[in-house]
C-alpha cells in the first residue's frame, strides 16, 4: 500500500473518528433546543388562565399554565408534555384544541424552558413531568381518573414514563419516535450513533407496561420522525387502543389541525364503546 493511500486512510479515519467524538459531546443540542423568551400566552387565543409555579424535588422551579375548561363545567384535565423545541408559548394553538373540546389544560416548560430553571436532562424532564402530575392530584385534588396525559413528539415519552408511573385515565402519543437511540440511527445512519447515544427516552418500552387506554396519532408526511415509529408504538400498546393516521409534516399536524383525530379523542375521553378497542382510523 502506497504512502498516498495510508495517509488518505488515516484522513478518512481520523474525519470518521471526528464525527464520532461531536455527535457524543454535542447531542444534547439535538436533544434539546429551549427557548428562554414566551412570546405568547392562552390569552393570546382569547383563553382565561393562570400562571403556576411548582417546585420538583431537586429544587428547580417549573413553570407553567393552567387553562380552565370554557364556563368552568366539570371537565377532564389534559397534562401537556411539549416537544423539544421552543417553550409552551409555541403550544398555544393545541392547548386552545384541547379547550375547544371540554378540557382543563395544564401546559408546563420543563427546566431550562421558558422561564423554569435549571438545565433539561433526561431524568430532569422525568422529574419535571411527575412534579406537574403532583400538582394537579396533590395540590389541586384533581383525581387521577379525570387527568389525560398527553405527549407530543419529545414529550411522547415523557408522558409515556408519567403514565407508567402513575394511574391516569387515558394516554395521547402525537408524532413520537420509539426510542431516542433508534431516532439517532436514522438520523445519523453512517454512525455508530446508536452506540453513541447517551439518551433512552424509551416510548415503545413503556408502552409496554401501561394499562390505560392509549391513543396514539402520526402523520404518513413526518419527515423529521418516520411514520413508522409511530406505528410501532401502536404495536407495542397493550388494549384498549387507538392509532390515528395523519397527514401533513411534523409541526403542521397534530390535535389542532385534524378533526378526525378531534373525533376519537373526544370518544376515547367520553369512553364510547369497547367494541372499538383495537380498531386504528384514518383521515
Amino acid at each position: 500500500m502506497s504512502p498516498f493511500t495510508l495517509s488518505i486512510i488515516r484522513i478518512v479515519i481520523a474525519v470518521y473518528v471526528g464525527l464520532c467524538l461531536i455527535l457524543l459531546f454535542t447531542q444534547s443540542r439535538q436533544v434539546y433546543v429551549p427557548d428562554r423568551v414566551v412570546e405568547f400566552t392562552p390569552a393570546s387565543l382569547d383563553m382565561t388562565y393562570t400562571d403556576i409555579s411548582m417546585t420538583t424535588e431537586d429544587g428547580q422551579t417549573i413553570t407553567g399554565w393552567f387553562v380552565p375548561a370554557p364556563q368552568g363545567e366539570p371537565a377532564d384535565t389534559v397534562l401537556f408534555c411539549h416537544g423539544n423545541g421552543g417553550n409552551i408559548g409555541n403550544n398555544i394553538e393545541p392547548v386552545h384544541a384541547f379547550h375547544k373540546l371540554g378540557c382543563n389544560v395544564l401546559v408546563f416548560d420543563y427546566r431550562g424552558y421558558g422561564r423554569s430553571s435549571g438545565k433539561p436532562s433526561e431524568k430532569g424532564t422525568y422529574t419535571d413531568a411527575y412534579t406537574a402530575w403532583n400538582y394537579l392530584t396533590k395540590q389541586q385534588g384533581v383525581p387521577p381518573e379525570k387527568i389525560i396525559i398527553f405527549g407530543q413528539s419529545l414529550g411522547g415519552p415523557i408522558a409515556a414514563w408519567l403514565t407508567q408511573k402513575v394511574s391516569p385515565k387515558m394516554l395521547v402519543i402525537e408524532s413520537t419516535f420509539t426510542s431516542a437511540p433508534d431516532m439517532a440511527a436514522k438520523m445519523f445512519p453512517l454512525l455508530p450513533a446508536r452506540f453513541l447515544c447517551r439518551y433512552k427516552y424509551d416510548t415503545r418500552s413503556y408502552l409496554k407496561s401501561i394499562k390505560c387506554p392509549v391513543l396514539i396519532a402520526h402523520s404518513t408526511q413526518d419527515e423529521m420522525i418516520p411514520f413508522s415509529h409511530g406505528k410501532r408504538l401502536f404495536e407495542a400498546a397493550n388494549n384498549p387502543k387507538r392509532f390515528i393516521q395523519m397527514t401533513g409534516n411534523h409541526n403542521n399536524t397534530g390535535i389542532d389541525i385534524d378533526t378526525a383525530y378531534q373525533k376519537i379523542f373526544s370518544e376515547m375521553m367520553r369512553a364510547i364503546p369497547a367494541s372499538s378497542k383495537t380498531e386504528s382510523a384514518a383521515n
